[in-house]
């Protein structure tokens, strides 16, 4: 008789080893070690603003800049927003703040004045940085309404006390409070200039220099604390996941505000000496085809959406891609027709999937480029380097690989804390580090690692767990189909069954039921979608990412639908 025990199942832990140290730099330090060793390589080109610069002549303006800060009294450690779309000026003060010790804090472009003063007095920011405007958003009449100290006006009582100054970036000379951004570069006086070099010495790695705020569909948004160590290195690796060089040109359509565009875009861009573009102040798929054409790029980032809007244009076929070597998708989860065709049809053969979030500087998982196509086009790929991941259940133990729970990431990219929200930091973050993610993945046998969807997101219908991005992935097989997001709707029987929104390619007269009718073929009775509907688009984000809360919502009230009582 046999005494031996049987083999324990492999459980769903996985870390990132690493030949590649991590580096001790600044944000500062980068740009200054790049502008040294790569002064004439080009750093910048902003396509909208008709705008080159080396990395030399970057680096300069942003010394002007930050002496100017140094200039106006702001001292290491406050806080300085930015409230703009992606333009030159929003890459030199991402650098220029580094420098100057000041943090930097990210305000998305779509805010509005209730927002824009809960930021401002959350992180108490002692100036902003705003364009004049941006499609709807007029940023200076929604300050003015907020701060009107910094207008001079004394008599309305102002809502952000603490804010002292705004700098405005398409404005000249200096008024009250109100300073020019051009204005700044002639700021600085020699004494400023040292206090700068002073203050290179005394920056440290682990020093808090980026604050940017969650979307807060759950609540008021929190302020993720990000440090030079998080963002250098994430940046740093995943550009070495690209194999990122000084040669290559990263077409940057995403967002500067959010970690995909200052960090996966700036940050991996310097610390390898490659050149940032950006086609616009916001993202145009037409703009961006441009722009890959004419300034010959070598790496193209967006999130699902923009690709499946790239993909969808009449004049997609008329664009040269052979420039196009590796890219990056991104910010939500990418379905794997779309990777298919981007690796296809927009002859991007490196091109990786990289998934994470705010909290972790974003990075977490990257595909390989020589990964299998198979494995490319259906995971996240494997934990990033000096990282680590698990997955666990309800009550936090760790799964066997195969079986799907929340993913927790530990190491160099978790962030500092939410400003100013001890309890919320520690609901996130438990005693050993683990960052809760709050997503729902599953990790393979050989480490590779699948999103299923969100935790919040997952569907119980009479009990039985439906994930919607199962769903969403047979719909996109469907070739009438562009684009499809499955949600949660109450039902007073089953407490909650599914409901698609689906947008049809151009010309296409395919109708919701006749899609039931196809999804019927592929998948168990119980995940077809109650309701289906056919609409054009989706309540979007600034980031290109679909609120499913803003559809879950908008159905629930044309159906009057109501969930089934609980005792």
């Amino acid at each position: 008789m046999s005494l031996s025990s049987p083999a324990l199942p492999k459980l769903s832990y996985v870390s990132g080893a690493s030949d590649q140290p991590l580096l001790y730099k600044t944000v500062s330090r980068i740009l200054k070690d790049v502008a040294i060793e790569k002064p004439e390589n080009e750093a910048l080109i902003s396509v909208h603003q008709g705008l080159k610069l080396t990395y030399k002549e970057f680096d300069e303006r942003v010394t002007k800049i930050a002496a100017g800060l140094v200039a106006l009294g702001l001292k290491p450690g406050e806080r300085v927003g930015i409230w703009s779309p992606n333009n030159v000026e929003w890459a030199i003060t991402q650098f220029a703040t580094a420098r100057a010790g000041v943090t930097l804090v990210n305000i998305n472009p779509a805010y509005r004045p209730a927002e824009l003063e809960y930021v401002l007095n959350k992180v108490e920011c002692a100036a902003i940085i705003i364009a004049d405007k941006f499609k709807t958003s007029d940023y200076v009449e929604m300050l003015r309404g907020v701060a009107p100290h910094i207008f001079g006006n004394t008599e309305t009582t102002t809502k952000a006390p603490k804010l002292r100054y705004g700098i405005l970036i398409n404005r000249q000379g200096i008024k009250d409070a109100l300073v020019g951004f051009e204005a700044l570069y002639e700021m600085g006086k020699p004494e400023d200039y040292i206090t700068l070099d002073e203050l290179e010495d005394q920056l440290q790695p682990e020093d808090p220099i980026n604050i940017q705020f969650t979307s807060g569909t759950t609540g008021m948004p929190k302020g993720a604390t990000l440090t030079h160590h998080n963002i250098v290195n994430n940046g740093y690796f995943v550009g070495e996941g690209i194999k990122l060089t000084e040669r290559d040109r990263v077409c940057i359509p995403v967002p500067l505000y959010h970690c995909f565009g200052m960090v996966m875009g700036n940050i991996a861009a310097v610390t390898h000496g490659a050149t940032m573009i950006y086609p616009g102040d916001g993202f145009d798929p037409i703009t961006t085809l441009e722009t890959i054409q004419k300034e010959k790029c070598t790496a193209l980032y967006g999130v699902p959406t923009m690709f499946i809007a790239m993909l969808a244009a009449e004049t997609f076929k008329d664009y040269d891609f052979s420039s196009l070597r590796t890219g990056i998708m991104a910010g939500s989860p990418c379905p794997i027709e779309i990777m298919r065709r981007v690796l296809s049809e927009m002859q991007m053969p490196d091109v990786t999937i990289c998934y994470g979030m705010t909290e972790t500087s974003p990075v977490s998982f990257q595909s390989q480029v020589d990964d299998p196509i198979e494995k490319r086009v259906s995971t996240v790929g494997v934990v990033h380097p000096h990282l680590e991941a698990k997955i666990i259940d309800e009550n936090g133990k760790v799964l066997p690989c195969g079986e799907i729970g929340e993913l927790c990431t530990r190491g160099y990219s978790v962030m500092h804390g939410y400003w100013g929200d001890q309890e919320a930091t520690a609901k996130a973050i438990d005693a050993q580090g683990w960052m809760r993610t709050g997503d729902l993945a599953v990790i393979s046998d050989d480490g590779y690692a699948n999103i299923t969807g969100r935790s919040k997101d997952v569907v119980i219908r009479g009990g039985e767990n439906i994930y919607p991005k199962e769903i969403e992935e047979y719909l996109l097989a469907h070739e009438e189909i562009q684009d499809v997001q499955v949600f949660g709707v109450p039902d007073e029987k089953f407490g909650e069954v599914t409901c698609a929104w689906i947008v049809t390619v151009s010309d296409s007269d395919l109708t919701a039921e006749s899609a039931m009718a196809w999804l019927k073929t592929k998948i168990a009775h119980y995940k077809i979608p109650a309701y289906a509907r056919i609409v054009d688009e989706y309540p979007m984000t600034v980031t290109g990412k679909a609120q499913k809360f803003l559809m879950r919502d908008a159905m629930t009230k044309e159906l009057n639908l109501k969930a089934a009582e609980t005792a």
